[in-house]
């Protein structure tokens, strides 16, 4: 595991940096006929995924449509907080969760609620899945699913996108700028998708004009109900149990001083457990001064698993086992970079540093829907030592927080589940 900046390529002494750039001069046009025929190929097994989904979907859309709502999730909290307040008002219709492998959530299938994995080498529960997909009148989705752009609901069926982050740093959809190096019939294929979205919610007027943008929608597909998982922290008892149970697993952390580092997903850190904090200088600094560092990675990262040993009472690795909002409640410090964490975490009115080491390089890949060191609440630092400096000033203004949330969170005040159960079913 890297710790601290990257270390800059190394090549063998004998090895002429002439000789080096002669030899990828011819190298880059077959790199590139390379990436061009994997593209293809890419495009072709989407190509033959989409038309057998689509035969099925055909087949089974001669059943008729039921009172049964189905849930399709990659993330699953907000289909989560929906179904809850579905019980909670004792909606009779029938639940089914198509579950991808990355959902965060646990459902339990007991007859009532169906729970079915959603991935392709499941055969069986996938054709069940299109079942369910082509005879229900509501679907709930949280996230891009490509097999929109090859079929055609029902028109009495409405399909809700209820999107997995609270506000956004970076373009997505149609402002994507990765979007451009794909083929015409996959840039198709996105606003095929975009225009099943008959509603989105959104928890703000700024995301809803994001949302019209990314998605190509008119501003009457908007839902201004709030975001359903941001009803967590207007409920004390949620919160009460997040902090318990936090403090259940470690508590030695009761009376800490604790920062959360969770960092966005990156691509290229999916191999090599890369984390840009110089983890031992923050051990060396922090750990005398009652603070304690958990780590909050993405899942698919291959990080280490020994940090905990290597600096024992300060670092906490915690993946899997705690949504990030659980994480929340007990954090003093946030630390992230580009993820939509900050606009829930603003709920709290807690400080937040912001450690963009490759700011210049993430803008220009992924492009920004504002100006990053200026909108965002709290400081900029691309350096563990700048990083420091921040923690220990702790002068951080907490009106531009305050600022901060009620630009992103406006229509979010602890009913946004009910807002939109009570917009599909009264």
């Amino acid at each position: 595991m890297m710790t601290g900046k990257a270390n800059s390529m190394n090549y063998p002494k004998f090895v002429k940096w002439s000789t080096f750039q002669e030899q990828s001069a011819f190298r880059l046009p077959k790199l590139k006929m390379t990436f061009y025929k994997l593209l293809m190929a890419k495009e072709f097994a989407i190509g033959i995924y989409l038309f057998c989904f689509k035969v099925l979907f055909s087949i089974f859309k001669l059943f008729p449509l039921y009172d049964k709502t189905t849930f399709v999730t990659s993330f699953g909290d907000n289909c989560q907080y929906i179904a809850d307040e579905m019980d909670k008002q004792d909606i009779s219709v029938q639940k089914v969760f198509l579950m991808k492998s990355s959902s965060s959530i646990q459902v339990k299938d007991d007859g009532k609620t169906i729970v079915l994995p959603f991935e392709s080498k499941n055969i069986m529960p996938m054709i069940r899945s299109i079942y369910h997909l082509a005879t229900s009148k509501w679907i709930i989705i949280d996230n891009y699913f490509g097999f929109l752009s090859a079929i055609a609901f029902k028109k009495e069926v409405t399909c809700v996108q209820v999107w997995h982050a609270a506000g956004a740093v970076k373009q997505f959809g149609a402002k994507d700028p990765s979007i451009q190096n794909r083929s015409a019939g996959a840039r198709k294929r996105f606003l095929d998708v975009y225009n099943k979205f008959d509603y989105v919610t959104a928890g703000s007027e700024r995301m809803a004009e994001i949302y019209q943008e990314s998605f190509q929608l008119p501003a009457s597909h908007i839902l201004r109900t709030g975001i359903p998982r941001t009803d967590f922290f207007f409920n004390d008892e949620s919160k009460r149990t997040a902090r318990n149970a936090l403090l259940a697993k470690f508590p030695e952390l009761e009376h800490k001083k604790i920062i959360l580092y969770a960092p966005t997903f990156r691509d290229d850190g999916l191999n090599n457990g890369e984390i840009a904090l110089d983890l031992e200088l923050l051990y060396k600094e922090l750990q005398g001064e009652n603070y304690v560092l958990l780590l909050k990675l993405h899942p698919a990262v291959k990080a280490e698993h020994d940090l905990q040993d290597k600096f024992p009472g300060f670092i906490y690795p915690v993946n899997s086992e705690f949504h990030v909002n659980q994480l929340l409640i007990s954090t003093n410090f946030l630390i992230t970079d580009y993820s939509s964490i900050p606009f829930e975490f603003s709920f709290l009115g807690r400080p937040m540093i912001f450690f963009a080491y490759d700011l210049d390089k993430y803008v220009q890949e992924r492009g920004f829907w504002e100006d990053y060191s200026s909108s965002m609440p709290g400081p900029v630092v691309s350096t563990t030592e700048e990083l420091l400096k921040e923690i220990r000033t702790a002068d951080h203004s907490l009106m531009k927080i305050a600022s901060f949330n009620q630009k992103w969170n406006e229509y979010s005040t602890g009913k946004s589940s009910r807002n939109l159960v009570d917009f599909l079913f009264k």
